[in-house]
């Protein structure tokens, strides 16, 4: 990994100096790329940091740092991965041609899917084929086709996919997705241990769950979205849980004749719809001119029975503050441990924009996630997610 920010010798040996107790106690200030550039400056720093009592006491406090990863490209050969997480104030850039060069054929279209602790998925255009990255251990798995077949970028919806990391320092992951077979809703699940693949039909809900008392354990997959319905698969976490529940919400906070547009946006649309987990987020935007436009009110919804209940909207301060004129946006969201992330990617003459707004559940209370500028201009971007996890 490489810091957007310069960390000099100079300020290496100048922290040597200081005493053990207070160099760990700056060293767990930092994000995990400048721990690991911190590694190799200074034989001291490296020592404290390889100890086994840091790497255990570092790893627990990182364990929940959000990240909020973006994929640039104009080829596989100069494709990055731009990781930001707020224990920081500096982007960190995540070379992962060089893992995937070797395996990858010279002019293939990768689009990145999703991340989970030390994995990333990728989806191949022309091989059609899931790629996954293990960035600890440096290796590389080609996963074989689902039971659907070989499917391109355009088949994957990243909402109704999710990436599970098994223990840390292993190559062990799970992968599972919800699709309509036969009309159906169907669950598709890897297991990297086994390479196999096994699909699980879904139930109705009959007793129409989650109601209030909401399952942290489940796993919540996106599968259609109408004007005034979607359905939701609920998963249990486990390998031999039992068979995934269809949940059918409905939704009446759209105007009868919006267009719905689902993670991606352009300037055909006015809002834009991003789910994730049990949650949605609605950005609703207005010309400005012609094929310009700038969102004026960003909601939160979420399951809540046999319907989608609105939790809150960002306040107008706040709105005002960041928004800015674009002509394509896109957004990824994810809820975890009673906080609600929503992440707006937009671009308007070749400049990208990153937004960063958090919402407290227990709280009530809004907050923004100032984040740096980065040097995108002119790229094309290929995927975003929020992900966990990342350790020494």
């Amino acid at each position: 990994m490489e810091s957007c920010r310069n960390l000099t010798t100079n300020n290496a040996v100048g922290l040597c100096l200081l005493p053990s107790e207070l160099i760990q106690d700056i060293l767990f200030r930092l994000a995990l790329p400048e721990i690991i550039r911190m590694k190799t400056v200074s034989k001291t720093l490296a020592s404290v940091i390889t100890s086994t009592d840091f790497r255990r006491d570092y790893n627990i406090q990182s364990e929940t740092d959000t990240w909020v990863f973006v994929y640039t490209k104009r080829s596989l050969r100069d494709s990055i991965l731009h990781g930001f997480t707020d224990r920081s104030d500096s982007w960190f850039k995540i070379r992962v041609s060089e893992l995937l060069s070797p395996v990858v054929p010279p002019g293939e279209d990768l689009s990145f899917l999703t991340a989970s602790g030390d994995f990333f998925l990728f989806s191949s255009n022309n091989c059609r084929q899931l790629i996954a990255v293990n960035l600890k251990l440096k290796t590389v798995k080609k996963i074989p086709p689902s039971p659907l077949g070989p499917r391109g970028i355009s088949s994957w919806r990243r909402s109704g996919l999710k990436l599970i990391a098994g223990p840390h320092g292993t190559d062990r992951f799970r992968f599972l997705f919800a699709d309509l077979y036969e009309n159906r809703p169907v669950l598709f699940e890897y297991v990297s241990e086994s390479d196999t693949w096994r699909s699980i039909e879904a139930v109705e809900n009959e007793l129409n769950q989650p109601g209030r008392e909401r399952d942290q354990k489940k796993v919540y997959l996106s599968v259609i979205h109408r004007r005034s319905e979607s359905v939701v698969l609920a998963v249990g976490q486990g390998v031999n849980d039992h068979p995934p529940v269809i949940l059918r919400p409905r939704f009446d906070g759209r105007g009868v004749e919006e267009r719905l547009a689902v993670g991606f946006s352009t300037s055909d649309t006015n809002t834009l719809n991003i789910f994730g987990d049990d949650y949605m987020a609605i950005v609703r935007s207005a010309n400005v001119d012609g094929q310009v436009k700038v969102f004026g009110c960003i909601e939160v919804w979420r399951l809540s029975g046999g319907v989608w209940e609105l939790v809150s909207k960002v306040p107008q301060d706040l709105v005002n503050k960041v928004r800015k004129p674009y002509s394509v946006i896109m957004g990824c969201l994810e809820a975890r441990d009673g906080i609600v992330r929503v992440i707006l990617v937009s671009n308007f003459k070749g400049m990208w924009d990153t937004i960063w707004f958090s919402f407290d559940l227990v709280k009530g209370e809004w907050k923004w996630v100032p984040i740096p500028e980065t040097r995108m201009e002119g790229l094309n971007i290929a995927g975003i997610t929020l992900s966990t996890g990342l350790k020494l």
